[in-house]
């Protein structure tokens, strides 16, 4: 009996000197503590979230596969940098190195995984050069600039049709752009520029359909078009200039230049106008300076000296 009892006091104090070893072991587990064998010492664990666009893709950290496939959470990391590997039949595998930190939560949540073969489908149904978009009326314009013509299509490509023609420029258009009205079309080189009323037969009441205007002493540099769809700012090499849409108009000076380059913003919101410009400091040297100009009608009087729109005339007639 006295040898039984021994046996278990004995075996009770090893079961106790057991517990109060692996005690700081279960209780550092339990508040989310590992040990890191390369420190010999209890380390914090962080968290690595992993959501991929679409979702199924396999993981591969270090190398090695992991349990569950995205969207998944991997708990108590030690701290370090991990290879991230997400694979996916049919897409891009991806690859990414992150860094995970004690206690903190790090997040892969924008991973898109990219088909190998994308849906690629031809939308223009006629020979064309050149194409963009108009969100504002879901539509997509394309130019074809052998048989100068425009065609448009909705979003899909479908209800393909022509839209306009126009005269070609020589050189070609450095740029093509919509009036905020989404009915009429600009297109410029160094010295002329090209305005197409698109469908035109649906607008009668536009006077003229298709023109240029010449600048033959002036190389242009940008052209805007102001908020009311009918007059346009020029940006050239020389000056700022503002004028009708149309082919007999006068353009008015804003502003003369000194920087033949000079290169500008629009804002057909606010009808402001940013560019840039040189000026003489009093060392004598030419510095560039960023200038604005306000070209509301509230703020600049237009119709002192630019004419109206016909149908503005006749409603303050």
């Amino acid at each position: 009996m006295i040898h039984d009892q021994k046996i278990r006091a004995i075996l009770f104090y090893i079961s106790l000197a057991i517990f109060c070893a692996g005690l700081p072991f279960i209780l550092a587990f339990s508040l989310g503590y590992k040990f890191d064998h390369r420190t010999w010492q209890f380390t914090k664990g962080g968290l690595l979230v992993i959501r991929t666009v679409p979702a199924g893709a396999t993981v591969f950290l270090n190398k090695l596969i992991v349990k569950d496939k995205t969207p998944v959470t991997l708990n108590e990391l030690l701290p370090g940098t991990y290879q991230v590997d997400l694979e996916l039949p049919g897409h891009y595998s991806y690859f990414a190195e992150v860094r995970v930190d004690p206690g903190k939560v790090m997040r892969m949540e924008k991973v898109i995984l990219f088909p190998l073969r994308p849906d690629i489908q031809k939308l223009n149904k006629e020979k064309i050069s050149a194409f963009w978009l108009d969100e504002a009326k879901a539509a997509i314009y394309y130019i074809d600039k052998e048989s100068k013509t425009i065609y448009v299509s909705d979003l899909e490509g479908d209800h393909f049709r022509e839209a306009a023609s126009f005269p070609p420029l020589i050189p070609p258009p450095k740029r093509w752009e919509l009036s905020p009205d989404r009915t009429k079309l600009l297109y410029f080189n160094a010295h002329e520029i090209g305005v197409v009323a698109l469908d035109a037969d649906m607008q009668p009441a536009l006077r003229e359909k298709v023109f240029t205007v010449q600048f033959p002493y002036d190389l242009i540099n940008e052209v805007f078009w102001y908020s009311n769809s009918y007059h346009l700012v020029v940006l050239t090499d020389k000056k700022v200039l503002i004028t009708e849409a149309r082919q007999d108009a006068i353009p008015v000076h804003l502003a003369v230049l000194n920087k033949k380059n000079a290169v500008g913003s629009y804002d057909v919101r606010t009808d402001t106008l940013c560019f840039m410009d040189a000026q003489e400091a009093p060392d004598g040297k030419l510095y560039d300076n960023l200038y604005k100009i306000e070209l509301h009608n509230r703020v600049y009087p237009f119709s002192d000296f630019i004419r109206m729109k016909p149908n503005e005339r006749k409603e303050k007639d």
